[in-house]
């Protein structure tokens, strides 16, 4: 379920506020080799499924910029700022990947918007997340993840 604020005002106010949780997606073995396709990365570890099997982890595994880059839309998916006119990225401030996402697998975000703070022209906010996998005891990623949104 998603929250939905209009402008930066409404957005400082939830400062410190638990997001909750997005839907589950599902890190396809498709998905996993557009994304090897898309960087260049086809180690054997992500994109030969039948070595995989007989690997470390038992099953192809996504990248973890892959998981990483699935922040976006498992982000936009809790939070909707309305009444801006630019939202970009602005970098990491940590990450840790402690648990491989097998091809196959269902993850999903938990979000908590520690700070916003301002910038000139609009607000910068950091969110602490977690990329759950479905039925996994560690995350498949922790994060902390900085994006600026412009008046």
């Amino acid at each position: 379920m998603s929250i939905t604020v209009n402008g930066l005002e409404e957005l400082k106010k939830l400062a410190g506020s638990d997001l909750g949780t997005s839907e589950w997606i599902e890190v396809t073995q498709e998905r996993i080799d557009t994304f090897a396709d898309a960087t260049g990365d086809h180690q054997w570890i992500h994109v030969d499924p039948e070595r995989a099997a007989a690997g470390p982890f038992g099953a192809p595994v996504a990248h973890g910029y892959l998981t990483l880059s699935l922040f976006i839309p498992l982000f936009t998916a809790l939070l909707d700022v309305q009444g801006v006119t630019t939202k970009v990225n602005y970098g990491l401030n940590k990450v840790r990947f402690p648990a491989p996402v097998k091809a196959g697998s269902r993850i999903r975000l938990v979000g908590r918007l520690s700070a916003v703070e301002d910038v000139p022209g609009g607000v910068q906010i950091t969110v602490d997340g977690a990329i759950e996998i479905e039925g996994g005891a560690k995350p498949a990623a922790v994060l902390q993840s900085l994006s600026r949104f412009y008046a």
